[in-house]
């Protein structure tokens, strides 16, 4: 199977690349919404992020990627106390799925055949411990949403149905791609996301040039074209493996706390969950960075993305939330 267009050699997209990235270095961040136009490297970006991934530790055969033998559930009667590398799950939940896809049945099967009632599990638990990437989340059934956001509150998925009672971890960072043109977010999904980033087609020749170049150079001289940015996803994907390991160490002045409630207050936005996102980002970008110190250029850096999708709608202002907040940064945080 051919590997996926490296993420290093996407052409811009930016705030895209970066939003991911942060993520990947924190997944207590909340996940990434990312809306824009067709043909704009969103599902590409996605794709690449599984490949660009260090590997996980898990349990051999554990179905929902437990990281020790004693969190296997009972039910998957995993034989194996040996641990494996395997590539950190990247999992896509496709439109008109059903909740039995979702969240696991009963194996029909070995009811049948053997009599016994066994679970089998859905989408949710290999998603565990890694992505769920939903392409036009925008356009997700309404049912399918609540479940969704049972499990993202909780970090379980429980599944009470057909005389089985199972229960099984669900973590995994949220992942969605859309159009706007084509539908709203519900805001209570809207608000799972931790970042939220807008694509645009690129304006200007020479970086559409590029794009053709390298997508050409991907499909007619492969080997040649992994060589060199297989490279450039290896550094980068070290610097995610630093990032993490420097996370814990990272220190965070009071300074920086209250610049993230000032920021938050002045926008207007519902809740705390803002700030909090706000703070992980910014230690997560520090981290990236290999900085000692949060600092306030931090929290510039990645306030668009956390708090643009969580401003109530201003029917006077047509410049947008992106610019809300950029005005909100410079005038809090100048």
């Amino acid at each position: 199977m051919k590997q996926p267009f490296p993420f290093s050699a996407i052409v811009g997209q930016e705030q895209m690349k970066q939003a991911m990235v942060l993520t990947a270095i924190d997944p207590g961040i909340g996940g990434v919404l990312v809306f824009g136009d067709r043909g704009t490297g969103k599902s590409t970006a996605v794709r690449a992020l599984a490949a660009l991934l260090p590997p996980i530790t898990a349990v051999e055969g554990c179905p929902v990627n437990s990281a020790r033998p004693e969190d296997c559930p009972e039910w998957a009667h995993v034989a194996s106390s040996r641990l494996v590398e395997r590539p950190t799950p990247v999992v896509d939940l496709p439109l008109g799925v059903t909740e039995d896809r979702v969240v696991g049945a009963l194996d029909i099967e070995r009811a049948l055949t053997r009599g016994e009632k066994a679970f089998e599990p859905g989408l949710l638990a290999r998603a565990n411990r890694g992505y769920l990437y939903i392409d036009e989340v925008n356009l997700l059934e309404d049912h399918i949403v609540d479940l969704l956001l049972d499990v993202a509150q909780s970090g379980e998925n429980v599944v009470e149905r057909e005389g089985l009672s199972i229960r099984h971890p669900a973590r995994f960072v949220l992942v969605g791609s859309g159009n706007p043109e084509e539908g709203e977010l519900r805001p209570q999904l809207l608000d799972r996301f931790g970042l939220s980033v807008e694509v645009r087609s690129p304006r200007d020749i020479e970086t559409r040039v590029e794009v053709i170049l390298r997508r050409d150079a991907y499909d007619s001289d492969f080997d040649g074209f992994m060589a060199t940015w297989g490279a450039e996803d290896g550094t980068l994907r070290e610097r995610i493996l630093a990032a993490r390991a420097a996370l814990p160490k990272l220190k965070t002045p009071n300074t920086v706390l209250h610049d993230c409630a000032a920021l938050c207050i002045a926008l207007g936005s519902d809740g705390l969950r803002g700030e909090l996102t706000l703070l992980r980002a910014a230690r997560a970008q520090a981290a990236f960075e290999a900085a000692p110190t949060v600092t306030r250029a931090h929290l510039r850096d990645v306030a668009s993305m956390a708090l643009s999708h969580r401003l109530r709608r201003d029917p006077l202002d047509e410049a947008g939330s992106g610019a809300r907040v950029a005005r909100c940064v410079a005038e809090v945080l100048p």
